[in-house]
């Protein structure tokens, strides 16, 4: 269906192109005295290229969306929530709370500054953009990372089905609850990595932080680094073969934890039975 044009226009009134469909929207901008909301609520198939925006809520529940091109400023407060089947690609995004229940959405070559972002969303890719968030995809699932740069604080909560490639992670509380991780090819510095994570995997990573991988289930490290790295892997169930020095681990719960060196390893204080061991490999 050939789609008509909607270009080199401000909109600023409240539900400004509702329920738009089979339409491109070019260098439009939409911002104003009226301090419209929902300028683009309920739209279907629509392109959204080269435009500005400066009002509340501008993409809710739209369907089969791409934005192009585009910039969110910091007023641009919820922009996208309700919405399936989109693209998002050269986009500056900011304002708080972007992407909220999204369902099948692709990010690429981006660069998105807002705090509760990607909040209890489904089947999102990422790709070659900078993410700067207190709370990513809190509660999501089915989301894959590639060459994203983030910078945040409570990563990756309460997460099923992530997988991180190429990434560079500057983080706090990471992949705490979460479940079925892989990790691959990526530097994780942090605090308290991964505490109650469960099925999370380590591949050729590097991990930076004090207390990382706590209370962890069927949790494996594989030809990873560690830096920084004291009282790691207590109570955890953990399969880890670790190239370099650790500084401490304490209290693995079962498993078996590899390293080129260690300074401390803490059997004490114990509130449960542990058994994992620690081998210093042979050089």
């Amino acid at each position: 269906m050939v789609k008509k044009v909607i270009q080199n226009k401000k909109f600023d009134e409240e539900r400004a192109l509702y329920n738009l469909k089979h339409t491109e929207v070019n260098n439009c901008i939409f911002a104003g005295g009226q301090d419209g909301e929902s300028v683009l609520k309920e739209t279907r198939n629509i392109s959204v290229k080269n435009c500005k925006f400066s009002l509340r809520y501008p993409l809710w529940h739209a369907k089969k969306y791409e934005l192009i091109n585009s910039s969110f400023d910091e007023l641009t407060r919820a922009p996208i929530w309700y919405s399936d089947d989109g693209i998002i690609d050269n986009c500056e995004l900011n304002g708080i709370k972007l992407l909220r229940e999204c369902h099948n959405t692709t990010i690429l070559n981006s660069k998105i500054t807002s705090p509760e972002f990607g909040w209890k969303c489904s089947d999102i890719e990422v790709k070659d953009t900078t993410i700067n968030s207190e709370y990513i995809f809190l509660d999501s699932k089915n989301v894959k990372l590639n060459n994203v740069k983030f910078t945040g604080k409570y990563s990756f909560q309460y997460m099923e089905n992530l997988e991180i490639d190429n990434c560079e992670l500057n983080t706090k509380d990471a992949f705490w609850h979460s479940k079925n991780v892989i990790v691959r090819n990526s530097i994780v510095k942090g605090e308290y990595l991964a505490w109650f994570s469960e099925n999370l995997t380590l591949i050729n990573c590097k991990i930076i932080g004090t207390q990382p991988l706590c209370y962890c289930k069927n949790l494996k490290l594989i030809n990873c680094e560690m830096e920084d790295t004291d009282l790691s892997f207590e109570y955890s169930d953990v399969e880890a073969d670790i190239k370099g020095h650790v500084v401490s681990v304490k209290n693995p719960k079962s498993g078996t934890i590899t390293v080129d060196s260690i300074g401390e390893i803490i059997n004490e204080d114990s509130i449960m039975e542990v058994n994992g061991k620690v081998i210093i490999r042979e050089e």
